[in-house]
């Protein structure tokens, strides 16, 4: 993590939150490409706000900050994802403006099907 984020190449980005010198939340950010835009994109990898202080304008500010990174960079949208079951951040994301994208579907290759098709790469 620490050569993604303060490596020679950053990879990510963060943000943290404070309350009083305190830090309550953070943000973690990667930027992407969109071949339909042909533009960058930001993607919104972890948004946190502890719970505590949630309900206090925390979590907005910080989109609101990524909001105003993307758009000074000139990103055609930002995205995130979210877990179908977690109606309380579905709920705040709708309050800001945001979008399901419910004809999409996630696609992953991870751990032994990633180095399959890796090996398989090497074999052609």
């Amino acid at each position: 993590m620490r050569d993604s984020l303060f490596g020679a190449t950053p990879r990510a980005y963060a943000l943290l939150a404070e309350v009083e010198g305190q830090p309550v939340g953070f943000a973690l950010w990667f930027y992407n490409y969109s071949t339909f835009l042909g533009r960058h994109g930001l993607y919104v990898e972890d948004v946190f706000v502890e719970p505590e202080q949630r309900g206090k304008g925390i979590g907005k500010a910080i989109f609101a900050d990524l909001a105003r990174r993307a758009v000074a960079q000139g990103c055609g949208r930002m995205e995130w994802w979210v877990l179908d079951w977690n109606a309380p951040s579905i709920a705040f994301y709708r309050a800001i403006g945001a979008a399901a994208m419910d004809e999409w579907t996630v696609q992953r290759l991870e751990g032994d099907a990633l180095r399959a098709l890796a090996h398989a790469a090497l074999q052609a």
